[in-house]
């Protein structure tokens, strides 16, 4: 590139490195251009000078200086951006779902992924060129949700769009709601669970666990909405922190794995009888200030699977859509807060009992 270009750091990069940053989303610029630029201030951040080392927040600007030539030979060519295909093209437009001069919100099917990564060459970001309708360039990604879960994602129609939804988000305000269907019945029907959340050791980044020591903070709001006897539960679950995995670790903490989250709740996350496999999470709804002032508020139906264990296991679809609820959760639940937190923390010390039971045995 030769051209100055700007990013905003989107939600789900909030509270990393910058060097991180550069690995995540720019991975053919080395860390030593990343360090140069940084001594000699060409890369800022929000118009500051920074380090590689410094972490960086939700809705900041990123002023990455034109791409300088390598030293040494170049290597082989960057795969130029697969063209989009008509069956693809079809996909991607029949997820759309709601669409104005500054949104298009799809409803992502499970399975698909939102960005790229290693043996994943079909995913949402791949797709974008096939959603630019009458706009000149293509939309950009404002969040991200897991390859396995289903729903709402937003994308801006422009670079102003896609600050101010970066901003709404790191502000909290936008408010995000999704279905679940867990293993059993949470004690408590409306909770709040505050369990701090790190990577395994081990894992590569690829999983996550709660770690009270060193862990970064995570709270999720989770409301019963119906239940089959004492077998499973269909939860609204709202996260009021963006942490990677975060409802799946939170429910699985308190001893209500997803239904179909084998990563998370290992056998137990499987109900016989027909229920499908697959996971069981659905991003309901999202409701957020949109750039023209107005609130842009948009729910998806879920999934053929989801839909089908509704039914199979006889939960009322008539209780689905509870208010949202804008008095502040922490003041409404803190009493089961306590009582959801205590829950979890009796959960891990049976497992660790039943870990050393096996290595007597």
């Amino acid at each position: 590139m030769n051209e100055v270009r700007t990013f905003v750091v989107a939600e789900e990069d909030g509270g990393i490195r910058l060097d991180r940053w550069f690995k995540r989303h720019l991975p053919d610029i080395s860390f030593a251009l990343v360090a140069r630029w940084a001594r000699t201030g060409q890369l800022r951040l929000d118009g500051a000078r920074v380090a590689p080392g410094d972490r960086i927040e939700v809705g900041q600007a990123i002023r990455v200086p034109p791409d300088e030539p390598p030293a040494e030979p170049k290597p082989k060519a960057a795969r130029a951006p697969r063209p989009v295909s008509p069956e693809d093209a079809e996909l991607a437009q029949s997820m759309v779902i709601h669409r104005d001069r500054a949104a298009i919100v799809l409803n992502k099917p499970p399975g698909l992924a939102t960005q790229g990564g290693t043996k994943t060459d079909r995913h949402v970001d791949g797709l974008l060129d096939a959603l630019r309708f009458e706009a000149e360039g293509r939309p950009k990604l404002v969040h991200r949700l897991d390859k396995d879960t289903s729903g709402v994602l937003l994308l801006a129609r422009s670079a102003n769009a896609a600050g101010h939804f970066a901003k709404t988000f790191s502000s909290r305000t936008a408010r995000k709601v999704y279905w679940a269907l867990v293993v059993g019945v949470p004690s408590i029907d409306d909770g709040m669970i505050e369990l701090p959340i790190a990577k395994q050791p081990g894992t590569g980044g690829e999983k996550m666990y709660v770690d009270e020591k060193e862990g970064a903070a995570a709270r999720t709001r989770y409301r019963v909405i119906d239940r089959v006897g004492n077998r499973a539960a269909w939860v609204e679950l709202q996260p009021h922190t963006g942490r990677t995995h975060q409802l799946r670790v939170h429910m699985a903490a308190i001893g209500h794995p997803i239904v179909g989250d084998g990563k998370y709740g290992g056998q137990e996350a499987f109900l016989t009888g027909g229920i499908s496999r697959k996971m069981h999470l659905h991003a309901r709804r999202l409701r957020v200030e949109h750039p023209e002032g107005h609130l842009l508020d948009v729910t998806a139906e879920p999934p053929a699977h989801f839909a089908e264990s509704i039914v199979t296991l006889g939960f009322d679809p008539a209780l689905a859509n509870l208010p949202i609820d804008d008095v502040k959760a922490r003041d409404t639940v803190e009493g089961q807060r306590r009582a959801v937190a205590a829950a979890a923390k009796d959960r891990r010390k049976e497992r660790r009992g039943e870990r050393r039971g096996r290595g007597r045995g």
